[in-house]
């Protein structure tokens, strides 16, 4: 898996996940085709997961609360050790979609944000799934 981005793209998808459909395929319209990593079946070794958290702004920042069992493990107020070692252990509380291209590291929540790290641009006609065009 590539962490520090080249001419290469890699996204930490959950297919489940619309906020990372989307960013998958805003990727793919500007003409890459990542690496996808499902990281809820494969999930990133930890000093990989570690050095994508110091990327996003730290482990709180890739915490994902809603839907995980993160306040059941006290993580909210927990260290940023206790929560990497937590996401070893439950990778569902990676928030995601996590996208590294050319441009560094990216929490892509909104979506939108995938296009801070790509080099390409969206075709004008470019619609999320639900439709609407993405607000660049």
């Amino acid at each position: 898996m590539t962490i520090v981005a080249g001419m290469s793209v890699t996204i930490w998808h959950n297919p489940k996940c619309g906020t990372s459909r989307n960013a998958l395929a805003m990727i793919r319209a500007t003409g890459v085709e990542p690496e996808v990593v499902l990281y809820l079946e494969t999930p990133p070794a930890p000093a990989v997961v570690a050095k994508v958290a110091e990327a996003v702004g730290g482990a709180h920042k890739l915490l994902r609360v809603q839907g995980t069992p993160a306040a059941d493990l006290g993580l909210e107020d927990a260290t940023d050790g206790a929560i990497l070692a937590a996401m070893k252990e439950h990778p569902v509380l990676i928030n995601r979609p996590v996208v590294m291209g050319p441009g560094g590291i990216v929490l892509a929540r909104p979506s939108e944000k995938v296009m801070e790290v790509l080099d390409g641009t969206l075709p004008d006609d470019f619609r999320k799934e639900d439709g609407k065009p993405a607000k660049l």
